[in-house]
């Protein structure tokens, strides 16, 4: 899907919130505040989620519409063959799953029709990202108040701030964690030996120059989210404290951001093609590290490149490797427009999503989606749950980075506010306009 642009700012909500509270004028006969109208009243009036058996009773024989990035064809599948036959078996709801090329095309989707008061919206789920969940948050275009109050929520330890805030964004119950990711690098084995890796950023343009043409990475931008999370990494560094990029602070930014312009720029003549053209995507990266044109890829997932090793992308010799530190990770999440048209059927799948079983599922390699938990694994009480748990965790194998270098990396993302300012000021600064 071609990416589109809505004709105003993301965070110009004027005209937004005024159609909003039109919406719910219409739609409540009280003034609760609760949200939009579903297809038969306020949202409030007709779901409780604590009421769970109404919700899914509610919800059979909906058709949930899940908006999620359709870039990767693993991830596809995964959904596709975990969550479509559950949710129909168990529930009766079929999954309708809608490819987007961009997070924000779901999210225009949802501010168009909030802006012409569309009561029944098309959009019942979002895989979403902090910039984007910020957007939708402030304009107050989400259902409130339900992901503590599912029936998975039990498993989910809240009072962990890496999930009670996105982006520095508060969650406050307006979404529900599906997976976890730290950035990672890739090397092959069979190419160069641990003790030559770069473990740093510092260390990386060492590497880079001294091996002219033989790494580069995504360009930031829309739909290349990981190209961003490079940049932020090497900010984190040059300003040695990545706690300071908790909260916005444009003078901080003022800083701090000409050095990275100068550390990329410095950079760029050591990379592949000189600088002059950067990967798109993951996918792109992947081909050239598979044709031997780079020697290094990136990804988030838990297994390190475990599913694209079973898919055939990577060679088999493979490996992950985080820097000594300022590996970004987060938890990442699905939400739930306020006029979901289905937002029952969105609720039972996004409570579907934290089932223990289907969360052993998603970080086994062969499976495609290879992203690690979302629930706190000492929360689940059922011996054969825990157990599918634990022998999924045992089966990462070799190509995983060592746990206890990750977690020794792991540091939080940025403020979302950072997000246009890092893909925008690198465009500006460092691509040449591409």
């Amino acid at each position: 899907m071609r990416r589109t642009s809505f004709p105003w700012p993301a965070r110009t909500i004027g005209l937004i919130m005024a159609s909003l509270m039109a919406i719910t004028a219409c739609g409540s006969d009280d003034d609760t505040g609760s949200g939009s109208p579903s297809a038969s009243g306020s949202v409030a009036e007709i779901l409780d989620p604590s009421d769970w058996d109404a919700v899914v009773e509610a919800a059979r024989g909906q058709t949930v519409n899940w908006y999620l990035y359709g870039g990767s064809e693993s991830i596809n599948r995964f959904v596709d063959e975990t969550y479509g036959p559950a949710l129909s078996q168990r529930y009766d709801i079929t999954l309708n799953r809608v490819p987007v090329a961009d997070t924000v095309d779901a999210v225009n989707q949802v501010l168009a029709e909030a802006e012409a008061g569309t009561e029944n919206g098309s959009v019942d789920l979002i895989w979403i990202n902090g910039e984007n969940f910020s957007t939708l948050k402030e304009a107050e275009l989400l259902l409130p108040a339900w992901a503590e109050a599912i029936p998975g929520a039990a498993l989910v330890d809240w009072d962990n701030p890496a999930i009670n805030l996105d982006f520095g964004v508060p969650v406050e119950g307006q979404e529900s964690p599906w997976s976890s990711a730290q950035f990672q690098l890739v090397y092959d084995t069979a190419r160069m030996s641990a003790d030559e890796l770069p473990r740093s950023y510092a260390a990386m343009k060492d590497w880079a120059c001294a091996h002219p043409g033989r790494f580069t990475y995504i360009a930031p931008g829309p739909g290349a989210f990981q190209g961003t999370r490079f940049v932020k990494g090497a900010l984190y560094e040059l300003s040695g404290d990545p706690a300071l990029w908790k909260l916005f602070d444009q003078a901080l930014w003022d800083q701090w951001s000409p050095a990275l312009w100068a550390y990329l720029d410095e950079l760029a003549p050591c990379l592949w093609r000189e600088g002059e053209t950067y990967p798109k995507d993951e996918n792109e990266l992947h081909a050239l590290f598979a044709n031997q044109e780079v020697d290094f890829t990136i990804t988030q997932a838990a297994v390190g490149p475990g599913s694209l090793i079973a898919e055939g992308l990577v060679p088999s010799t493979a490996k992950a490797f985080v820097f000594d530190a300022n590996s970004i990770g987060d938890f990442n999440y699905v939400t739930i427009p306020a006029n979901a048209a289905n937002a029952a059927a969105a609720l039972v799948l996004a409570n579907l999503i934290l089932d223990p079983t289907l969360q052993a599922r998603q970080i086994v390699p062969e499976n495609g989606f290879g992203l690690g938990f979302a629930i706190d694994v000492g929360r689940v009480s059922d011996p054969a749950q825990r157990a599918a748990l634990d022998t999924a965790a045992a089966s990462l194998g070799d190509a995983a980075a060592p746990a206890d270098e990750l977690a020794r990396a792991l540091v939080g993302d940025a403020a979302a506010e950072y997000q246009d300012l890092v893909e925008q000021g690198w465009r500006e600064n460092v691509s040449g306009g591409l």
